[in-house]
């Protein structure tokens, strides 16, 4: 053959791969685990496994892309018979260079330190929604392409299912704008309420600081736990109101006033029962809801409190928030269920804790975690303070009175040298404990 042909090949081959896959490809990691593939009468992408523990297959098709500019993805995804949809089926795209190799990663990582070492891309993990009420779940993210990059590598992954079915439909990757990023400002008070012997004269000595971080234009204001009962020598029983009630009034007045929302600590009575709670009140002054400690310590379970048993988040007009309370953070349990439901931001009102444990709460769900206490910073114990993903104190309050203030984009993703968006693969590689899905 020619040098000539042989050039016309190379660079058929070259073109072929720039323009990405036409068709998507069956494959699996190995052919002894491969379930089946088909295609419905409408183009879904179907998989199907048998009876065998452990079968793993995957559709496979490859985009155009240019290095640094931004692209959004989008997927629909029907599961039958799958006992944990986000752990079975997902979706993963990993960027590669003109020889179809992985390309560095040139965005913002981690490890600053680090950064004059070359690192390579991980893949992604697009994020899935709920499940609507034909069954279908929407997948979509966007993402800035590394710069190498030539073509993005989409895959849709059904593993560990035995006789389950997945569909997938009106899976793209287009060109898009950059995201302007969702900025929130974030804040923490500081304050011990001393001198008071009501619910209502302590309510009132947070109002200075709450107008403190208006000033700094907070979005979000965090106040501690309890803080109707701290001091003034009431039983738990007294200290309790209803919610909505005196206290979620007066401090929805100082929301509808500077415009922010705020989460303050109670405690509710509800009928005969009693909860440690913690209020999120929205910038109209409304009650946009409530989080009942589940989590129980001596000195409240043995007072008559009762535990809550739900994990509520809640949108907000910056992202999803979710609330726990103090001894809540001693236990993985329930930052991760918060998170597990969309938390992005825990709101942390706390009597005590140790901090160590308020980092990994943070770290291990990459949510950013804001907590106000009544500890003091020479006890070396509970911060006012808030976490970023990394688990690092990017603000604290150390005099009483003092606001922890932290600016963040919900948008930007925290990228691992090594690990890659943990935040984006977190549940489908955590541990399967219970049945998720058990109506199949």
């Amino acid at each position: 053959m020619s040098r000539m042909n042989l050039w016309w090949i190379a660079a058929l081959a070259s073109a072929a791969l720039a323009a990405g896959s036409e068709e998507w490809t069956s494959l699996a990691p190995r052919d002894e685990i491969r379930p089946q593939f088909s295609r419905d009468a409408s183009g879904a992408l179907v998989i199907e496994q048998d009876a065998r523990e452990g079968l793993h297959g995957y559709w496979r098709k490859e985009f155009p892309v240019i290095g640094g500019r931004h692209y959004e993805f989008k997927a629909r995804r029907k599961v039958l018979r799958v006992d944990s949809p986000r752990r079975s089926a997902f979706v993963t795209i990993e960027w590669r260079d003109g020889n179809n190799m992985k390309v560095m990663d040139d965005r913002p990582l981690v490890e600053r330190y680090l950064k004059t070492f070359p690192a390579w891309t991980y893949a992604e993990y697009p994020e899935e929604g709920a499940p609507d009420e034909q069954g279908w779940t929407q997948f979509g993210a966007r993402y800035q392409a590394p710069g190498a990059a030539k073509t993005a590598v989409v895959e849709l992954h059904f593993l560990w299912a035995p006789k389950g079915r997945v569909e997938w439909r009106d899976v793209t990757l287009r060109e898009t704008a950059a995201q302007a990023g969702r900025r929130v400002r974030m804040a923490a008070v500081h304050f011990r309420p001393l001198g008071c012997k009501t619910p209502e004269c302590n309510c009132r000595l947070f109002a200075p600081l709450i107008e403190k971080a208006a000033a700094q234009k907070a979005d979000l204001v965090v106040l501690p736990e309890t803080l109707t009962y701290y001091g003034t020598g009431l039983t738990v029983l007294q200290a309790a109101e209803p919610v909505p009630g005196p206290s979620t009034e007066y401090f929805g007045g100082l929301a509808r006033k500077y415009g922010l929302y705020i989460v303050a600590g109670l405690f509710e009575r509800a009928g005969h029962l009693v909860y440690n709670v913690a209020v999120l009140i929205d910038p109209d002054g409304k009650v946009a809801g409530k989080y009942r400690k589940v989590v129980l310590p001596d000195g409240e379970w043995n007072q008559g409190v009762a535990p809550g048993t739900e994990y509520p988040v809640f949108q907000t007009r910056f992202g999803k928030l979710g609330m726990m309370v103090c001894y809540d953070g001693f236990f993985p349990e329930v930052a991760r269920e918060l998170a597990r439901r969309g938390a992005e931001i825990i709101a942390w009102p706390v009597w005590g804790c140790n901090p160590a444990l308020a980092r990994a709460r943070a770290a291990e769900n990459h949510v950013y975690l804001v907590s106000s206490t009544y500890e003091d910073i020479s006890r070396e114990w509970m911060l006012t303070a808030i976490w970023d993903h990394t688990g690092d104190t990017i603000a604290v309050a150390k005099q009483w009175g003092e606001i922890a203030i932290a600016e963040v984009d919900l948008d930007a993703r925290t990228r691992w040298r090594g690990l890659g968006d943990f935040k984006a693969k977190l549940f489908h590689h955590a541990p399967l404990t219970v049945p998720e899905n058990p109506a199949k």
